[in-house]
């Protein structure tokens, strides 16, 4: 079935935690051009793990077994990996980018840390994204792999994206065909949510029947 669009806040399954609709917000309220991001403090290590026991009897070597013990998870893999919940936001193209950061302010209100929001633009590039272009690609790039702040990128280098928790994609332009491809691209890379703010008839009409 095609997706249904909603309103503009973000529902969460039990993978993350849900989001309140902020009071007194607009998504037409203008928004400065962001400067460089402060870069977060060292985080602490974490505790160290208890030390060895002291000199004791050899243990014998445990039994080789063909198979994961039972009761031990299974890994983590993108085959086994739950779909992400996904969400439709409606908005024009000219006000996709407003939609895209009013949801990404939802979830930081609700406890998402900045590292798990990856934002997507298929049309003209974030402010951000183009400020910090201007110092270079590298420099660009290493802020996405060292995760600590709201990542945003070009939807066509989604394929150079690593995977999120959160990831918002904007359709503020773009033709028909780099849309159709970005999307199921995007949705690999979420793990938890995939939130989509655009037209719901154009989303619909380029995924047939829903992402």
């Amino acid at each position: 079935m095609p997706l249904t669009p909603e309103e503009p806040q973000i529902h969460e399954s039990a993978q993350g935690p849900r989001a309140t609709p902020a009071t007194g917000r607009t998504a037409s309220t203008p928004r400065p051009v962001p400067g460089p991001r402060p870069v977060p403090g060292p985080r602490s290590a974490a505790t160290p793990r208890p030390g060895q026991p002291g000199h004791g009897p050899a243990r014998p070597a445990p039994p080789e077994r063909s198979q994961v013990p039972a009761g031990r998870p299974a890994a983590v893999t993108p085959e086994t990996r739950p779909e992400p919940q996904i969400q439709l936001i409606p908005a024009s193209a000219d006000g996709a980018l407003d939609a895209a950061e009013e949801a990404v302010d939802l979830l930081l209100d609700s406890g998402r840390a900045p590292g798990d929001i990856l934002v997507l633009t298929t049309g003209e590039q974030h402010p951000w994204a183009t400020h910090e272009l201007s110092f270079g690609e590298n420099s660009y790039w290493d802020q996405h792999d060292t995760g600590e702040d709201v990542f945003f990128a070009d939807a066509s280098a989604v394929d150079r994206a690593k995977a999120r928790p959160v990831v918002v994609v904007t359709l503020n332009g773009g033709d028909d065909d780099a849309v159709a491809r970005a999307l199921p691209t995007a949705r690999e890379r979420a793990v938890a949510l995939l939130v989509v703010c655009g037209d719901p008839q154009r989303v619909n009409s380029l995924l047939g029947a829903g992402v």
